[in-house]
């Protein structure tokens, strides 16, 4: 038996580069300034077409980036829908009738994993942090999911809160500085949450 044989210990995943991170918020975050911005200066019409050439831009950029084809195609389609809803009740602030529903159906799902033991973002984020596969059973990280899981739950009940109020109030200029502000507070929370899990490996 060779007792010189070396012992390789399995690296990390390395977590996505902040750059590209903070990249992919500019993109998503890009049709809706779009929109804001042509409304304000134009009117209804010239948002929507705005909005629509920013999309397949962003969409197109995606798939230069080889960025997942299923992300990019779903960022298309949201913002097809949020341009229909808007041009179908001709209100500016029609395009932001799915996002301002968005966070309760998020809140519902956030809820129900924590009661079945099953923390989203565990589910979500565990691979990426190098987490192990029976993560449920390890105390410390299945408190640290929980208690993300429970903080983007939170964070929706606030963005959900300021959405209905803003959507009654027909201001879509706040509605979308609140649609584009989501973006960072969760790419914080999955920062936190990864570098806290592999934090408590190392422990």
């Amino acid at each position: 038996m060779n007792t010189n044989q070396e012992v390789r210990v399995p690296s990390e995943p390395a977590a996505p580069p902040r750059k590209n991170r903070w990249e992919g918020i500019v993109v998503t975050a890009a049709p809706t300034v779009a929109f804001v911005a042509a409304n304000a200066v134009g009117d209804l019409t010239a948002g929507l077409v705005t909005a629509a050439v920013t999309a397949i831009a962003a969409f197109g950029w995606r798939l230069y980036r080889r960025q997942p084809v299923r992300q990019a195609v779903l960022g298309l389609l949201l913002v097809a829908a949020c341009a229909v809803v808007a041009a179908v009740t001709g209100e500016a602030r029609g395009f932001f009738l799915i996002p301002a529903l968005i966070p309760f159906a998020v809140i519902a799902v956030c809820v129900t994993t924590v009661l079945i033991g099953r923390p989203l973002t565990g589910l979500i984020l565990n691979r990426v942090a190098g987490g192990p596969a029976d993560w449920r059973s390890v105390p410390r990280l299945r408190r640290i999911y929980t208690v993300s899981t429970l903080t983007c739950a939170a964070v929706n009940v606030v963005n959900g809160a300021l959405q209905v109020i803003y959507y009654q109030g027909n201001q879509p200029l706040v509605l979308g500085a609140v649609h584009i502000a989501t973006g960072p507070v969760f790419a914080v929370i999955v920062a936190v949450t990864v570098a806290c899990v592999r934090r408590a490996r190392r422990g």
